[in-house]
């Protein structure tokens, strides 16, 4: 055998040592290869999964459940409100009342009945006609500065899905600087220098879904 023919062979058994080598490596392809079919179980499977997933990822509205315990009844009559009117937001109605607290309690501490009486209900109206009417026969003037909201906690919430009327109750401890002078102008009751703090549950009332936004106050308590 000559030796041109022992090369010939030798290479050509190096060349099938190198192609067992590579598929060995890389297995087999032939031309494009379609994704291997989905198992019909295991894709249901899966689905059903995800699905699970985008719930809880979702969850429970946290608008409410911030702000009273979910399965409360409270947490119902808010999502019920929240129904009939979609734009209604609980933190949002919680800044107002923030402000209404403020507002309200000053306009009653100095008497102002003609900034605050649109805020407030016919009864509610009434008791504080009576006491700046007993004040004015006394001779007693409030002197109040507003200090800011210590807490403000979401109490309890009702709702009349036959009359979309909403009532929410919100306990208020306020601080305040007071002092009460009689028609001499002395203090009677009350430090100018000290803060004192004052607790209030106020309930707001509201039709949801009407085109008048404002609440009113239409009960007040410690």
């Amino acid at each position: 055998m000559s030796n041109d023919m022992i090369q010939l062979l030798v290479l050509a058994g190096i060349a099938i040592f190198l192609i067992l080598r590579l598929k060995n490596v890389l297995g087999t392809r032939e031309g494009f290869e379609k994704p291997p079919l989905a198992d019909p179980a295991a894709t249901d499977a899966a689905q059903s999964k995800r699905q699970s997933f985008e719930v809880i990822e979702g969850g429970a509205d946290r608008d409410i459940i911030d702000h009273v315990d979910e399965d409360s009844e409270a947490a119902k009559a808010l999502a019920n409100m929240k129904r009939v009117e979609p734009s209604f937001g609980v933190s949002d109605f919680l800044e107002g009342a923030r402000g209404a607290y403020e507002m309200i309690l000053m306009g009653f501490e100095r008497g102002e009945m003609e900034n605050i009486e649109a805020f407030l209900s016919d009864e509610v109206k009434e008791a504080f006609a009576s006491v700046f009417a007993e004040r004015a026969d006394k001779g007693l003037l409030v002197e109040a500065s507003f200090v800011g909201v210590r807490e403000l906690t979401l109490q309890d919430a009702e709702f009349n899905q036959t009359t979309n009327e909403a009532e929410v109750t919100v306990r208020f401890v306020g601080e305040l600087t007071s002092v009460v002078r009689d028609s001499a102008g002395d203090i009677i009751e009350g430090d100018p220098n000290t803060i004192k703090r004052q607790k209030d549950v106020w309930t707001f009332a509201r039709v949801m879904g009407s085109d008048d936004p404002n609440w009113q106050l239409v009960a007040t308590g410690e």
